[in-house]
Formats: C-alpha cells, sequence, structure tokens
C-alpha cells in the first residue's frame, strides 16, 4: 500500500538545496510510488524529491484527463490518469521557445503567479524506477511541469523565475501567508528533530 509521505513547505532549507543523484535504486520503485500517491492525495501535477524532505534527483509527473465540467467532483484525481513520469537523475538537453505560464506548488499552497517564463520545448534524459536510461521530449504544458520539478532539484523555486519587479511583488502581496508557511515549515523540522 503506498505511503503518503509529508510535503515541506516554503521556508524549509531543504527545498533550496540541490539534490544529490540517485545511486542506488534498490528503494526508487517504493519511493516513487509514494511519491506519487502523495502528488494525487494533494491534487498535484507533479512533486521532486526535496519536497518530501529527500536530497534525492528524482520527481514524479502526471498528465490527466480532463472531466466534463458536470463530474468535476466525482471522481479522484488518480482515477484520470493519463499518463504518469518518474524521472530519476534527469538532465535537460535541450530547450527551446519562450512560453508565459500561470504556476503554483504543493509546497507553497495556494499561492499561484502568472507569466512564469519557461522554455516551450525540452528534451530530458533521464533514469526510470529501475535506473533504466530514457529521453523525452515534450512541450507546452508538460515541458513547464518538468522545468518546474527540474528546478526543485536546483533549489529554486517557481517565483525565483520571475522578472525581478514581478518577483518583489508576488513577494509583497504574499508576505502573510508566506511567513506562515516558514512559521510551520520551523514548527515540522522541530518535530521531526524531538522524534
Amino acid at each position: 500500500m503506498p505511503e503518503v509521505l509529508p510535503i515541506r513547505l516554503y521556508g524549509d532549507p531543504i527545498l533550496r538545496k540541490k539534490a544529490l543523484p540517485v545511486t542506488d535504486f534498490r528503494e526508487i520503485p517504493r519511493l516513487a510510488e509514494n511519491m506519487l500517491e502523495t502528488m494525487f492525495e494533494a491534487g498535484g501535477v507533479g512533486l521532486a524529491g526535496p519536497q518530501v524532505g529527500l536530497q534525492k534527483r528524482i520527481f514524479v509527473a502526471a498528465l490527466y484527463h480532463d472531466e466534463p465540467e458536470e463530474e468535476e467532483e466525482q471522481k479522484p484525481l488518480k482515477s484520470r490518469v493519463k499518463e504518469v513520469f518518474v524521472m530519476v537523475n534527469p538532465r535537460v538537453t535541450f530547450a527551446e521557445g519562450e512560453a508565459l505560464g500561470t504556476e503554483g506548488c504543493l509546497s507553497i499552497p495556494g499561492l499561484y503567479a502568472d507569466e512564469v517564463p519557461r522554455k516551450f520545448a525540452v528534451r530530458v534524459e533521464y533514469q526510470d524506477e529501475h535506473g533504466t536510461p530514457r529521453v523525452l521530449e515534450a512541450e507546452d504544458y508538460l515541458a513547464r511541469i518538468i522545468q518546474h520539478e527540474f528546478d526543485h532539484l536546483e533549489g529554486v523555486l517557481f517565483f525565483d523565475r520571475l522578472p525581478p519587479a514581478a518577483r518583489r511583488a508576488f513577494m509583497e502581496e504574499h508576505r502573510a501567508k508566506l511567513a506562515e508557511m516558514q512559521r510551520q515549515a520551523k514548527a515540522f523540522l522541530k518535530e521531526l528533530r524531538g522524534r
């Protein structure tokens, strides 16, 4: 049975650390399963190792089937999965085009920024959960998800990608919520140390 892992919030230092390469794949299939379960439970499209407290170069992502509007609340997210991705030790080897889009993050719940700049298309080389080398070419929405999750492995958050004035405005507008997340992150770490 997959386990839902606690998601680290903005303010947790691990979100700003560069993740380390995975060399031992024995635990990775189980970890990937738990990360996917956590992502579905939180209603997300992607989740990276640092977001569940692991300084590992791994992320999971999913594309979902759209539901007719009248059914929107009916089905659990997991039942709408079109495709899932598990990317270990990913490297973006090609990127082109410019695209602006809205982004949020499971580690910064409830906050979104418009016009986050990304590349429109990317090629990513990675290993799957068993260590098998893979290559994926993605465009548009999937390319955005991959870049967002890859950034987590580099210690970068989506609002860091905003132009300086927009980033300042985002931080100012959400100052109280961000401060509350930092307080919760600190309390969680204190609790972990106490265990």
